[in-house]
C-alpha cells in the first residue's frame, strides 16, 4: 500500500477522491490538505509545505481549484510525491510543461486526470470510431450549476474557467475518441454581469480530417441536464450519452462495457503508472478550452446569483 494526501476537501474530493482511494487496494490515505476542513480521524496539514515538510511521501491528488494547482502541484513534486492532477490540469499549457518537467526531474508520477474519459462506453466508442470517416459532430453540455457546484463562486471567477469547468469533459472524450488536431474556429461567451468567466459558450470546431464540430455548453439549466456527444459518419451515426456512460450506434443501445465507477478506474491508471515509474500527461483538451477562451466573442448577460 502506498500512503495518499487529498489536498483540497471540496466538492470532488468529499465525492469521488475520498470513496474511490478508500476502494483502492494501493493507496491508503494518509493525511489531508485543507486550511478550512477536516476529514475524521486523518492527519490534517493547512498546506502542502506543511505535508512535506512533514516527510510525507507517497502520492497525492491536486484537488483545490485550478487557480492555485499549480503552485500547489510544483511543492508537491519537489517534495518527492507522485501527483494526479484534477481537471483542469492548469491555467495554461506552459504550467502542465513545467509541472512535466519537474516530474521527470523528480522522478515522480505526473497524471493529468481526465475522469470522463473512464466512463463506461467511452472505450467502445472510440473502437467504433476507427476507420470510419467523420462528417459532423454535436456536442450539447447544459447542467445546473447550483446543483452540482452549490456555493463555488470560484468557478465563475478570474482562473475558473465557468462554464468550460464540466465542459472540458466533453473536449477530453472528443480527443480521446477522435484523436488529432482541434482548431477553434468560432466562439461566443456569456459572461455574467457580475463574474469573469462565462457561464455559457458556443464553440465551432475544425476536426483533423476536416470534419466540423460544434459544443453547446450551458451552465444554467434548470431543467433536463445533457451530456451528449453525437457523431455522424459515412456509416450511420453514434450517440454518447449521458457523459459517455450510454451508446447508442444506428439508434441500437449498445451493451454496458462496465459500470460507471470513473473515479476507481483513475486510480488504478495511476497506481499502474506508479508502478511502472511512468506518467501520463495530456494537454490536448486544456488546448481547445484555452483557444476558445482567447479567441471567443465575449457577451456580457444578466448578472448570475447561486
Amino acid at each position: 500500500m502506498m500512503d495518499f494526501a487529498a489536498i483540497g476537501l471540496g466538492k470532488i474530493a468529499g465525492d469521488q477522491h475520498l470513496p474511490a482511494v478508500a476502494e483502492s487496494d494501493f493507496f491508503t490515505l494518509a493525511a489531508t490538505v485543507d486550511p478550512d476542513q477536516k476529514a475524521d480521524g486523518t492527519p490534517s496539514f493547512e498546506s502542502v509545505e506543511a505535508l512535506v515538510d512533514s516527510g510525507f511521501q507517497g502520492a497525492a491528488a491536486i484537488c483545490t481549484p485550478p487557480a492555485v494547482r499549480f503552485a500547489v502541484a510544483k511543492t508537491a513534486l519537489a517534495g518527492g510525491l507522485h501527483v494526479m492532477l484534477e481537471k483542469p490540469p492548469g491555467l495554461s499549457l506552459a504550467e502542465v510543461a513545467d509541472l512535466t518537467a519537474d516530474a521527470d526531474r523528480a522522478g515522480c508520477t505526473l497524471f493529468t486526470a481526465w475522469h470522463s474519459r473512464e466512463a463506461a462506453m467511452v472505450a467502445p466508442a472510440k473502437t467504433w470510431l476507427e476507420g470510419r470517416s467523420v462528417r459532423h459532430v454535436d456536442i450539447v453540455w447544459r447542467e445546473d450549476i447550483r446543483q452540482w457546484h452549490p456555493g463555488q463562486h470560484w468557478i465563475l471567477q478570474e482562473g475558473g474557467f465557468g462554464v468550460f469547468d464540466p465542459g472540458i469533459n466533453a473536449l477530453s472524450i472528443l480527443t480521446e475518441i477522435l484523436p488529432g488536431p482541434v482548431e477553434v474556429t468560432d466562439c461566443r461567451l456569456d459572461i455574467p454581469e457580475n463574474y469573469a468567466s462565462p457561464i455559457a459558450a458556443s464553440v465551432q470546431m475544425q476536426l483533423a480530417g476536416g470534419a466540423d464540430a460544434h459544443a453547446d455548453l450551458d451552465f444554467r439549466e434548470s431543467g433536463t441536464q445533457t451530456w451528449e456527444i453525437r457523431i455522424e459518419t459515412d456509416d450511420g451515426s453514434m450517440v454518447l450519452a449521458d457523459g459517455g456512460a450510454r451508446l447508442t450506434i444506428g439508434g441500437e443501445a449498445v451493451p454496458s462495457a462496465g459500470g460507471t465507477d470513473e473515479y476507481p478506474r483513475l486510480y488504478s491508471r495511476f497506481a499502474d503508472l506508479i508502478r511502472a515509474g511512468a506518467s501520463d500527461v495530456d494537454s490536448a483538451p486544456l488546448g481547445i478550452v484555452l483557444e476558445a477562451l482567447k479567441a471567443g466573442e465575449k457577451r456580457k448577460v444578466e448578472p448570475f446569483a447561486f
